[in-house]
């Protein structure tokens, strides 16, 4: 019979145990940080009924969706984790405490290209805060604390969180004359990294059929360099819907250093648009320093009805998502990672020296009482390979258990970093590896 030959698909990611390890360890951290801000965990399914994904229908979320049929039923894969939330807290609503603060680690699928960096298959990593009619600003200023603590906990050191406000730019166009076009030019500007000043203007008249005079206007406001609020006090009292968005950026701000976000963290930055059409204040997005070419590692940002497509309600929310599959890929790309978590399976490997294992198996239930990880070696190899099984899997500890070591109740353990190897009692061993595991399991995911 011919074997079929074993891949993987375009697209998807497989890692193999030591950065499964590293992976999940992220993963765990970004939990710790968001239950320190008092979010609850949820899991939403990972299949829908395809009138739920596709709700908002249309453009791109038609052309990625992943959709199947069940007999008559048509159902489609989440391609985001936001629809699945709107839904949830819409037909939940009347057993939820609002405001509704939830976080969420699930995979998503998206039928794109795959290309570097971009995958069909990936973890998010979403937190949302969700009012009952409104929500205060201050959720709003929280967020960069969140995207700080998070990204610090992993060991990050050098990104910055770029910050803006939406009603402020749209109030923008309102003065220049182009608000009806705004949501056009929400879209063009949010391509200024990619596209540079030049082709933004050209854009703006060319496709959009703005003026000189208005595309002048539109970047020479997105590039301003210095302090942002030295020019937006130039436009005050022009526009209602422009002074709501500067003072809610204005409030944003000065709530930075009570949050504990560090000033070199964090920018004021009027060339973010995000241009997605369901933002509608503060919004979002954070860069690696020294990596700007990857662009956005987590964004976000306020909206004013999270599921106006399920209910009546009018639910705003403000909330941030952390492309986390892709952002271990960077890191692992740039030799990021920590070279000094323990990855190993387990702490100890008891190698068996007698035929009889009770001894052995006796004693790997008193180490996994006192929260060691532990594996017994049975099988019938020489002694150079059952080391070397430990050496490859990066078991730090081996502990030899023979004639003599069972005789005199003691045990026989090696360092295999060290290559120091002692007998004593288990009373002592055990204190002694609780300890030394303790100090291998801490540290950061992130280490370069």
């Amino acid at each position: 019979m011919d074997k079929i030959k074993p891949r993987t698909l375009s697209g998807f990611m497989e890692l193999l145990p030591p950065q499964q390890v590293i992976f999940n360890m992220m993963a765990g951290k970004l939990r710790e940080s968001f239950s320190l801000y008092g979010y609850t965990p949820l899991d939403t399914p990972l299949m829908e009924a395809a009138e739920i994904l596709l709700a908002k229908g249309g453009g791109e979320t038609e052309k990625q969706i992943y959709r199947l049929r069940k007999g008559d039923t048509e159902l489609a894969i989440r391609y985001e984790l936001t629809a699945s939330l709107a839904k949830y807290v819409a037909m939940n609503y009347s057993r939820l405490t609002f405001p509704f603060r939830r976080y969420e680690i699930g995979k998503v699928y998206r039928g794109e290209r795959a290309q570097r960096g971009r995958f069909r298959e990936f973890y998010q990593a979403d937190i949302d805060i969700i009012g009952d009619g409104s929500l205060d600003i201050l959720s709003e200023a929280e967020i960069p604390s969140i995207i700080y603590k998070s990204f610090t906990s992993l060991g990050l050191e050098r990104f910055k969180i770029h910050i803006n406000n939406r009603k402020m730019l749209s109030g923008f166009f309102e003065i220049i004359g182009v608000g009806s076009a705004a949501p056009d030019v929400m879209r063009v500007v949010d391509k200024l990294d990619k596209i540079g000043a030049e082709k933004l203007g050209a854009a703006l008249v060319d496709e959009l059929g703005l003026s000189g005079d208005q595309a002048d206007g539109i970047i020479n406001l997105v590039k301003h360099q210095g302090d942002p609020f030295e020019v937006l006090d130039k436009y005050r009292g022009k526009s209602e819907l422009f002074d709501r968005g500067a003072d809610e950026l204005a409030a944003v701000a000065h709530n930075m250093a009570g949050f504990g976000v560090p000033e070199s963290f964090y920018k004021i930055d009027l060339s973010i648009a995000r241009g997605l059409d369901y933002y509608t204040g503060t919004v979002y997005e954070t860069m690696m320093t020294d990596h700007p070419e990857v662009g956005s590692v987590c964004s976000g940002g306020r909206y004013d009805n999270l599921a106006e497509y399920y209910t009546d309600k009018k639910l705003p929310g403000v909330g941030i998502s952390i492309g986390l599959t892709r952002l271990f890929y960077i890191l692992q790309e740039q030799g990021l990672l920590s070279g000094s978590i323990l990855t190993a399976p387990a702490d100890v490997l008891i190698i068996p020296m007698t035929e009889d294992l009770s001894h052995a198996i006796s004693l790997s239930t008193v180490l996994r009482g006192s929260g060691l990880r532990v594996q017994i070696y049975g099988e019938s190899k020489k002694f150079k390979q059952k080391l070397s099984y430990a050496d490859k899997l990066g078991i730090p500890y081996v502990i030899f258990l023979g004639e003599d070591e069972i005789k005199n109740g003691m045990i026989t353990i090696k360092d295999m970093t060290s290559g120091e190897q002692t007998t004593a009692s288990p009373g002592i061993v055990v204190c002694g590896l609780e300890a030394k595991i303790k100090a291998l399991r801490e540290g950061k995911p992130i280490g370069g």
